[in-house]
């Protein structure tokens, strides 16, 4: 029993400095940034038509559609990378009637919109004007992007931990304290940046000129590292 007690008493009295000796560490951040040429985009276009009656909008929709994703088709774009972001109906009110009649329904409009991988970037302005010309009215953005942003992610790591462990560096220098072993690592937000390019919805000329530059993949982490005597 007496051996016990001195045991407890043991362990109690070395918890404060275990606690203290946890405190005594420096944490960073770190980023990296690895610029990429981007090689697939993403575009979301789609048919707006107005009629009298709601099946004739949705009809002439519909029927501009089939021939844009027949476009599509022939242009290499395999049916995975085309797929239907939305289809609505609404009417189409006159709120001007005089003498504060109720307002009624004139007309319907209907919607569709579709997104677009295109993989191979030396076809996507062409594919763009074949598109619109066949009957996409709405161009809501292109989005350049990487199709596998893994190997650039992982250079993005290296350099984030090589920021972190610099700048930790520099606090022990700065403090006069010794640098110690890594005690965590956790990585946190970042990945790529893509770039957007708005578009008004319009017709476009022959072949229209795009240009990819380069998008941005980010990675960050965060590092703890024990402080020595």
């Amino acid at each position: 029993m007496k051996n016990l007690i001195v045991a407890l008493v043991f362990v109690l009295g070395t918890v404060p400095a275990v606690w203290a000796d946890a405190d005594r560490v420096i944490t960073t951040t770190g980023q990296g940034v690895v610029e990429a040429v981007p090689d697939m985009a993403t575009i979301n276009l789609g048919v707006t038509n107005e009629a009298r009656l709601a099946g004739d909008a949705l009809r002439l929709t519909s029927d501009a559609v089939a021939a844009v994703l027949a476009q599509l088709n022939e242009a290499g774009i395999a049916p995975r990378d085309m797929q239907t972001q939305g289809v609505s109906l609404q009417p189409v009110w006159n709120r001007r009637n005089p003498e504060n009649e109720t307002p009624r329904i004139t007309g319907f409009v209907a919607r569709n919109t579709l997104t677009i991988r295109v993989r191979d970037l030396d076809t996507l302005g062409g594919i763009l004007d074949r598109v619109v010309q066949d009957g996409a009215n709405t161009f809501n953005g292109l989005q350049f992007s990487i199709q596998d942003p893994e190997p650039a992610i992982a250079a993005a790591r290296q350099d984030a931990v090589k920021d972190a462990i610099a700048k930790a560096e520099q606090l022990a220098e700065a403090a006069g304290v010794a640098l110690g072993p890594v005690q965590s690592i956790s990585e946190s937000g970042g990945g790529g940046r893509p770039v957007m390019m708005e578009m008004a919805s319009a017709r476009m000329a022959s072949d229209v000129p795009v240009a990819a530059g380069e998008v941005s993949l980010t990675a960050r982490v965060s590092m703890v590292f024990e402080i020595l005597d």
